[in-house]
């Protein structure tokens, strides 16, 4: 019987990565679409995958799949044939991804969830089928031109915070269920108005359109495919990008760069900077934006408090770490979850 789970050690796992001299190609994708039997699907799923060395992060639900993972490059064709041999999933758009060294993930991880991205939508007349018309890097260039056009970034305060659309608004949130009320509240004086929602592969803003128009909105568009789409299309067409700076990705990355330009800050001197990084100190792990000259002084860590710390004996470190509940460690300026020592 085939295991369908990892039984080597993430430590193990990430030196094998380090040490594979084939490039890997990092792909996003998803597909909102029913799934009678969830268990059966990612079991599937994994054994498949697993013979073809993908490594990632894949959730399955009953209202379908969201994946990002990566595939050694001469195993793209095979993963490309397997994927389209299931009929929902067949001619599905790849993201690939736009800055890419390959390390993006070392392990294979397909995992049930009750949702592909979790909404807090518990409206039973809420459906998936009516949604936002999709809008690709042309259009968006054009119809975003227009002053009365309102675009929306349904992605995180981080992640907005590094790079994001000209005009675009931010919904200052920590996760995806807060946003969609939010947008619709900050919104709610403007049913009229064309609205473009974007995200970074296009799964949130798709659910984020059906939920504004199950609000009564009346002209809402969605990126298609997302910021990572767009920023392959502009390239490829020679258009003009509308993106200023970085899009944060959720794998060992932490974002590609899209843009030349540096909008965001270093959290602890203020300098230009837009690298994330976890705070060092396992005890803490808290996700912020670091320059090289603090990264250096503090040694990765977010203060001086942690930087003393990591210079403990590891099992002192383990002693410390006891019973704390890091939560969502995340910088959060604008809702004040800015830890107090980050200086």
């Amino acid at each position: 019987m085939a295991v369908l789970h990892n039984r080597v050690s993430q430590a193990e796992l990430k030196q094998r990565l380090m040490e594979e001299t084939e490039h890997r190609i990092t792909i996003s994708f998803y597909h909102y679409f029913p799934i009678a039997n969830p268990q059966e699907f990612r079991d599937e799923f994994y054994k498949g995958l697993h013979a073809l060395k993908v490594f990632g992060r894949i959730y399955v639900a009953s209202e379908g799949i969201n994946a990002q993972i990566s595939v050694p490059e001469s195993n793209f064709e095979a993963f490309h044939q397997y994927l389209y041999s299931h009929e929902p999933l067949n001619g599905l758009r790849l993201n690939i991804a736009v800055d890419d060294d390959g390390k993006s993930f070392w392990v294979l991880k397909v995992k049930l969830r009750e949702k592909i991205v979790a909404d807090g939508i518990n409206d039973p007349e809420f459906s998936m089928e009516r949604k936002g018309k999709y809008v690709n890097a042309e259009e968006f260039n054009q119809l975003s031109s227009d002053p009365e056009t309102v675009i929306v970034d349904m992605r995180n305060h981080y992640e907005y915070e590094v790079g994001h659309f000209e005009n675009a608004i931010e919904v200052p949130s920590d996760t995806f269920r807060e946003q969609l009320p939010m947008a619709a509240e900050m919104l709610s004086d403007k049913k009229e108005k064309n609205i473009i929602m974007y995200c970074t592969g296009g799964i949130r803003c798709e659910k984020a359109s059906a939920y504004m128009l199950h609000q009564g909105f009346k002209n809402v568009f969605h990126l298609e495919g997302g910021i990572i789409h767009y920023a392959n299309n502009v390239k490829q067409k020679n258009l003009q990008n509308k993106f200023h700076g970085k899009n944060f990705v959720f794998d060992d990355r932490l974002g590609e760069r899209i843009s030349d330009e540096i909008i965001a800050k270093c959290h602890q001197c203020g300098q230009p900077a837009d690298t994330h990084t976890n705070c060092k100190n396992e005890g803490c792990h808290l996700l912020f934006i670091q320059c090289e000259a603090c990264a250096k002084q503090y040694a990765g860590c977010c203060s001086e408090k942690c930087h003393d710390i990591i210079q403990l004996p590891e099992e002192e470190q383990k002693q410390l770490r006891k019973g704390i509940d890091k939560g969502m460690m995340v910088f959060n300026k604008s809702r004040r979850r800015k830890k107090e020592d980050l200086k």
